[in-house]
């Protein structure tokens, strides 16, 4: 176990007297990240024991609806590219890929065409 490396990510969350999320912050000095805002975050995890994904979602009180579709569209869009990495599994994730092009497209955020 001498050749493993130990990293950190934090999270912080400041809430107010609600338990609402006022501000987020997130660390990973490995990646230049110091501290860094965020208005809102996913985290999943994988329990191997239960065999579920258990997850944190939080987003602060000053993230608008706008900016929920962008990152929910771009998060389901980072989510089709992790599992094709780790599985190979091209063409469920070009259908998921379809799919959030038309969440974009539904939601009425699909950039403007040039």
């Amino acid at each position: 176990m001498s050749d493993l490396k130990r990293s950190n990510i934090n999270i912080e969350v400041l809430t107010n007297e609600n338990n609402i999320p006022e501000k987020i912050t997130w660390s990973a000095k490995e990646g230049g990240v110091d501290k860094d805002d965020a208005k809102a975050i996913i985290l999943s995890l994988w329990n191997e024991k239960d065999e579920a994904a258990m997850r944190i979602d939080l987003w602060n009180k000053d993230m608008t609806v706008d900016e929920m579709k962008k990152f929910m569209h771009q998060t389901l869009l980072t989510m089709a590219d992790t599992f094709e990495r780790a599985t190979g599994e091209k063409n469920i994730t070009e259908d998921l890929r379809d799919y959030c092009h038309h969440f974009a497209e539904k939601m009425d955020i699909l950039p403007p065409l040039n």
